[in-house]
C-alpha cells in the first residue's frame, strides 16, 4: 500500500474532531481566546445550539492586520514567546483552534488595536481562507462562527440536541465565569436563560460574590473560606458545609493556574476530605483556585485542556485534602441554613389555605384546660402512637393525637433557663419529642435536635481522639458473647482481629463462622454487641482487606459503624440535665452538626421565621 500526504485541509479537518467535538467546545477555545487578550467583557451568543451560530465579542487588545492573517494557520500562536512549552501562562498555547474551527465551518473574524484607525476582517469558509480586508470596527475582537460541521456533514449526527448543546454552552461559560471574576461574561441565545455576570472586584469578597451569583444565592451563607499556602502552592476559595450538598458532582469547580479543570486526582482529594461527614452518593458545592508554578504543572496532557497533571500529585492531593478538613472541622459545628428552609418549607399551609391563625375557630373536644396541664409528665415507656402527622400548619381536617398517651417530655420546662444557657449556640433544653428530639430555645430562636444523629457523631469523635492519643479504652465483659455471623464474614473479621483489638473490639474463633467477643471499647458498653459485630463484619467488607485503601480511612470507617451502637437510641427518654450536657458537649466537638452518613444533627429555626410562618409578620 501506497503512503502519500495528507490534504491539508483534510488534515486541519482530522485535527477539528480533537479540538472541536462540539460547540461548546469551540466556545470554550474562543472565549478562552478573548480572555488572554485581556479582554474585561466577553459577550456570548448562540443559535440551535451553537450549530448554526456562534458569536463571541470581546473588548480585548485586538490583532493587527498580518497577525489576523497568521492566526488561522495551524501552530500560529502569540502565547508561547519565548517557545518555552513548560512554562504556560495562557490559556490558549498551541494555535489550533482557530484553524481547525474554520475547517468544519465558515469563520469570520473582525478586529482592531487600540492604535489602529480602522479595524481588519477575515474569512475562513471549510478550510478555504480568504484575504485580509479593512473594515470599520470598535476596539476589540468580533468572532462569528456559522454552520458548525457543515464541512464534515457526519459529526452532525453525534450532536445531542439544540438543546442539550446549549446547556452544555452556559455550563462552559460558567466555569471560565469562576475562573475569572473580574471579567463581565453575558450568554444569550436559544434554548436558555440569558444571563449577565458583572464584573467583581478582586479578592475573596469579588470571587464569593461572583460564586454566589454562579452556585446560587444560599452558597454565600453556606460556605467555608480556604486560603492556605505551603512550598509554593497556594489554595483558595470556597467549600460548602457537609450538609449543603448536591446529587452530582458537577457543582465541583477547580481552577489550575486560571484554567478551570475537571482532574479525577482533585475530584478524589474532595471526596477524600468530605468521606467523614457527607454520604457517598452526595457531593459538595466547591470552587477552589490552585496556582503555582507553570514548571510544576503540565497542562498539554488532554486535547481539551479539561485535565492536567501535577509533578508531585500526591502532595497536591494531600494539600487539598488537609485544607478541605481543616475548614470542616473549624466550621464542623454548623448545620447549612438550607436545613431550616427545607424545615419551614415543610411546615408550609398546602392547598392553598391561609397561613393565618383561625382565631375564635372552636376548640378540639379532647382538650381540656386545666391548672396542672403544664406540669404533665409523659410516661418513660409510652405505647408506640398510632396517628399520621399532619404534611402542613394548616392542613385541612388536621388531626391531634390522643392527649391521653402523648410523646413529650415537658420536665426541662419545669427549670429557668439560665441566662448563659440560653444564650448558647444550642439554647437550653425546654422538652423532648417522640423520645427522640430535644428541643431548645436561644435567644432568638429554637434548635431541634436528633439526639441519636448528635450523639451518634460525639461518640465517633471521641472514639478517633482515644486512638489518635493513648489508645481506645477498652472494657472486659463479665461473660464474653458469643456471635454467629456467616461463614465468610466470620473470617473476614478474624482476619482483621488485630486491627480491631486495636479499635477496642477484641474477639476470638468460637467455631465454624461464630466468634467470641471479650473486650468492647468503653464508650459502647451497655450496646448491642451482635449488631455492632455484624457492622463491623459489613464495614470490612466495604472498604476491603489489604493495603487497597489508606490504613487511617479503613479504621475511620470501622469506628463510624461501631459509634452507632454507642449512641443514645431514639425513643429514649432523657432528664433534662442530660439534654443539656448534649447540647453542651455538641458545641465543643468538632464535625458535630452532622452524623457520620451526613445528614444534618440538629435544625435551627429563627424566631422571625417562626413568626411569618403564622401570619405575624
Amino acid at each position: 500500500m501506497l503512503v502519500r500526504r495528507l490534504d491539508p485541509i483534510l488534515v486541519d479537518r482530522i485535527a477539528a474532531g480533537e479540538v472541536v467535538e462540539r460547540p461548546a467546545a469551540a466556545v470554550k477555545e474562543l472565549v478562552e481566546n478573548a480572555v488572554d487578550a485581556g479582554a474585561s467583557s466577553i459577550e456570548i451568543t448562540v443559535e440551535a445550539g451553537g450549530r448554526r451560530l456562534i458569536r463571541i465579542v470581546d473588548d480585548g487588545q485586538g490583532m493587527a492586520p498580518e497577525d489576523l492573517e497568521l492566526a488561522v494557520e495551524r501552530h500560529a500562536t502569540s502565547k508561547l514567546p519565548d517557545g518555552d512549552l513548560f512554562s504556560i501562562n495562557t490559556l490558549g498555547f498551541r494555535g489550533e483552534a482557530l484553524p481547525s474551527i474554520g475547517a468544519v465551518a465558515r469563520l469570520a473574524i473582525t478586529t482592531r488595536t487600540k492604535e489602529a484607525e480602522t479595524g481588519s476582517m477575515i474569512v475562513v469558509e471549510a478550510g478555504v481562507k480568504h484575504p485580509v480586508r479593512p473594515v470599520s470596527a470598535p476596539k476589540g475582537t468580533r468572532v462569528e462562527v456559522t454552520d458548525l460541521f457543515a464541512a464534515t456533514p457526519a459529526r452532525l449526527k453525534f450532536l445531542k440536541s439544540d438543546r442539550s448543546e446549549a446547556q452544555a454552552v452556559a455550563e462552559i461559560v460558567k466555569r471560565l465565569a469562576i475562573a475569572h471574576p473580574t471579567v463581565r461574561f453575558t450568554l444569550s441565545g436559544e434554548h436558555i436563560t440569558s444571563f449577565t455576570y458583572p464584573p467583581e472586584e478582586p479578592g475573596e469578597h469579588g470571587f464569593l460574590r461572583r460564586l454566589s451569583r454562579v452556585l446560587g444565592p444560599d452558597f454565600n451563607e453556606n460556605a467555608m473560606a480556604i486560603g492556605v499556602e505551603r512550598d509554593g502552592v497556594r489554595l483558595s476559595g470556597f467549600a460548602s458545609l457537609p450538609t449543603y450538598h448536591r446529587g452530582t458532582s458537577a457543582s465541583i469547580h477547580f481552577v489550575v493556574n486560571g484554567r478551570p479543570v475537571r482532574d479525577k486526582l482533585l475530584l478524589g482529594a474532595v471526596r477524600g476530605a468530605y468521606a467523614d461527614v457527607m454520604a457517598s452518593d452526595r457531593h459538595p458545592v466547591l470552587a477552589m483556585m490552585i496556582d503555582l508554578d507553570p514548571r510544576a504543572v503540565d497542562v498539554n496532557v488532554h486535547p481539551a485542556k479539561t485535565e492536567v497533571r501535577f509533578r508531585d500529585p500526591a502532595f497536591v492531593r494531600g494539600f487539598v485534602v488537609a485544607a478541605i478538613k481543616e475548614a470542616i472541622t473549624r466550621f464542623g459545628t454548623r448545620a447549612s441554613s438550607t436545613v431550616g428552609t427545607r424545615t419551614l418549607e415543610s411546615l408550609r399551609p398546602q392547598g392553598g389555605l391561609s397561613s393565618r391563625p383561625a382565631y375564635g375557630h372552636h376548640r378540639p373536644s379532647n382538650i381540656r384546660p386545666s391548672s396542672g396541664f403544664a406540669n404533665w409528665q409523659a410516661p418513660l415507656d409510652p405505647a408506640p402512637q398510632a396517628y399520621a402527622p399532619a404534611a402542613g400548619l394548616a392542613e385541612a381536617q388536621a388531626t391531634l393525637p390522643d392527649l391521653a398517651a402523648p410523646s413529650a417530655d415537658s420536665r426541662a420546662m419545669l427549670a429557668a433557663i439560665e441566662p448563659e444557657m440560653e444564650a448558647a449556640p444550642l439554647g437550653a433544653a425546654r422538652a423532648q419529642l417522640h423520645g427522640t428530639y430535644i428541643v431548645a430555645q436561644t435567644q432568638d430562636g429554637i434548635v431541634i435536635v436528633d439526639q441519636h444523629a448528635a450523639h451518634e457523631r460525639l461518640v465517633y469523635e471521641r472514639l478517633k481522639r482515644e486512638r489518635a492519643s493513648s489508645g481506645i479504652a477498652r472494657q472486659l465483659l463479665l461473660i464474653p458473647e458469643v456471635v454467629d455471623l456467616d461463614p465468610v464474614d466470620a473470617d473476614r473479621v478474624l482476619a482483621e482481629a488485630s486491627m480491631l483489638e486495636s479499635l477496642g473490639l477484641v474477639v476470638e474463633p468460637f467455631g465454624h463462622g461464630a466468634l467470641l467477643v471479650r473486650e468492647v471499647p468503653s464508650a459502647l458498653a451497655g450496646g448491642r454487641i451482635k449488631e455492632l459485630v455484624q457492622d463491623v463484619a459489613d464495614a470490612l467488607a466495604e472498604w476491603g482487606q489489604g493495603a487497597a485503601n489508606p490504613l487511617e480511612e479503613r479504621l475511620d470507617a470501622v469506628l463510624s459503624r461501631m459509634s452507632c451502637h454507642g449512641s443514645i437510641r431514639a425513643g429514649r427518654r432523657m432528664r433534662p440535665e442530660e439534654m443539656n450536657a448534649l447540647l453542651r458537649e455538641m458545641e465543643t466537638t468538632p464535625l458535630s452538626g452532622q452524623c457520620n452518613h451526613g445528614r444534618p444533627t440538629y435544625v435551627e429555626l429563627k424566631l422571625s421565621d417562626i413568626e411569618r410562618l403564622f401570619g405575624r409578620r
